[in-house]
């Protein structure tokens, strides 16, 4: 595991508000930003860009935050149907709340939610009257038939014109969304025909992180994004309008050239004459301009590959995924010229199961050490490997006990006896606990305590798919982890 750094946070935070306040300049009055992608919580950037802060995009939009304002999308099919965010575990509805909440407490302004796709819903009814008792402008925006090929019908009073018009009063409007699919680019664009029949001068632009317009394409870095973006059948392609406008080869993706066409028709109709001629014009994103070790950069895009490979075979297992998706990740493994051995945990971890003959862990920390945990009576293979690294950490002797059975022995006799469990052992949540506890009479037990936040960033394997619950756990102290695809029996 890699703790190079390949890209210059501080570099981008100036470079991208400067960028920003050029594009705003460019249209005069007003600038509608696209903002694809998450906010904040970005791990999937840090994790490819080693050196990228979670919330830089955030700390970016700080720099604006007084020519700022958020208006946050939700499709209200997704609210009927109670999508959840995968990273998350919430529904999109209650991401609406939280995103509110996060945008409001740090100082920027979120000036209304527009509920797309509005028909009525019961669910999307009883959503804004939730919001507007928070004091929050709820704005409805409609289907249109034909979209988005129909553009006489659409640039009409029939179609935009038929959407509620958003009352803004800031110059960039940051137009966000609680996931993919929620009419981000369509409030945009029905904001853009309002704002032209007022006779405000407004423009548009896309800010999407990935994939990297001036990275090649086939950069370890923009083949992660298709990685991740599997479910989605993402493909980067070379941009053909900015090669045939240019004779300069750009990288963007197929969802955005195959659009294109329309928007620029679109931009046509609403504005007289397209500011754009291509996908890559219309995005101001400048991360590519910020990488500083580029071979930082492939290995932690190559590492995020792996991963992402090894998340798709156990969600197939689960029937979450098909088979289909697991090709494409495997492919594109082949693309970056990697294997699951160039994970050194994996070996480790397997090494480690067929030694003990039941499940097993390892960990790989910062300086390249690796640890393995086993299963044993009192714990699962991760909550050994938990504790072996917090000793690790604190410099405590293995053979020193950290948790006293007078703590151990009633947590398991209240899962068995009481709460129905055919296992006693403890999941990390439950270890964790029970530390927590010791530390508060066992000296040794403060200090490995006090070693958590060094578990951020390490890399672990686990020979068999883990609950829920150890996954949630593993989410919440930053650790990077990848299962084998099958369970414990």
């Amino acid at each position: 595991m890699s703790t190079r750094i390949g890209f210059d946070n501080e570099k981008y935070l100036k470079m991208q508000s400067e960028h920003i306040r050029q594009r705003i300049s460019q249209f005069g009055d007003k600038l509608y930003l696209e903002f694809g992608g998450k906010l904040f919580d970005d791990y999937h950037a840090s994790r490819v860009l080693p050196g990228f802060k979670p919330d830089s995009k955030l700390q970016m939009l700080l720099q604006l935050k007084d020519d700022a304002e958020i208006v946050i999308v939700i499709n209200s099919d997704d609210i009927e149907k109670n999508k959840v965010r995968g990273d998350l575990g919430i529904t999109y509805d209650i991401d609406v709340i939280r995103l509110l909440n996060v945008f409001t407490k740090i100082g920027l302004y979120v000036s209304s939610v527009v509920l797309t796709r509005y028909d009525e819903q019961p669910t999307a009814d009883a959503f804004q009257k939730r919001l507007e008792a928070l004091g929050v402008k709820v704005y409805h925006h409609y289907s249109i038939k034909g979209y988005p090929s129909n553009l006489q019908y659409i640039i009409s009073d029939e179609g935009y014109g038929k959407n509620d018009y958003i009352e803004t009063s800031r110059r960039l409007v940051v137009i966000t969304a609680p996931g993919p699919g929620s009419g981000k680019m369509a409030t945009c664009l029905s904001q853009l025909y309002h704002e032209h029949k007022r006779g405000v001068d407004a423009g548009y632009a896309k800010f999407e992180t990935f994939p990297i317009w001036n990275l090649p394409l086939r950069h370890p870095v923009n083949i992660a994004y298709e990685a991740a973006t599997a479910d989605l059948n993402d493909v980067n392609m070379i941009d053909p309008f900015h090669l045939e406008a240019y004779n300069k080869t750009t990288v963007n993706y197929n969802r955005d050239v195959e659009i294109f066409p329309v928007l620029n028709a679109m931009f046509e109709n609403i504005l007289g004459e397209s500011p754009y001629k291509s996908p890559t014009d219309m995005g101001v994103n400048m991360a590519g301009n910020c990488i500083v070790d580029d071979d930082a950069v492939c290995e932690a895009a190559r590492q995020e590959i792996i991963r992402r490979y090894y998340t798709g075979m156990c969600d197939n297992r689960k029937g979450l995924i098909s088979i289909e998706e697991v090709m494409k990740l495997e492919l594109l493994m082949k693309q970056a010229n990697v294997t699951p051995e160039d994970r050194k945990v994996v070996a480790a971890a397997l090494e480690k199961e067929n030694a003990t003959n039941g499940p097993a862990a390892a960990m790989e920390l910062p300086d390249g050490t690796i640890l393995t945990g086993r299963t044993s009576e009192l714990l699962g293979a991760v909550s050994a490997l938990l504790l072996n690294a917090l000793k690790h950490f604190a410099k405590i002797d293995d053979e020193i006990l950290l948790m006293s059975p007078h703590v151990i022995e009633p947590i398991m006799e209240l899962k068995v006896n009481h709460l129905g469990n055919n296992n006693p052992r403890m999941h990390t949540d439950e270890m964790l606990l029970a530390l927590s506890i010791c530390a508060n009479t066992d000296e040794n037990a403060k200090k490995a305590m006090e070693q958590i936040s060094k578990l951020r960033g390490c890399e672990v394997h686990s020979t068999v798919i883990l609950s829920s619950v150890d996954e949630r756990i593993f989410k919440r102290l930053g650790i990077n982890l990848t299962c084998e695809p099958k369970y414990e029996t």
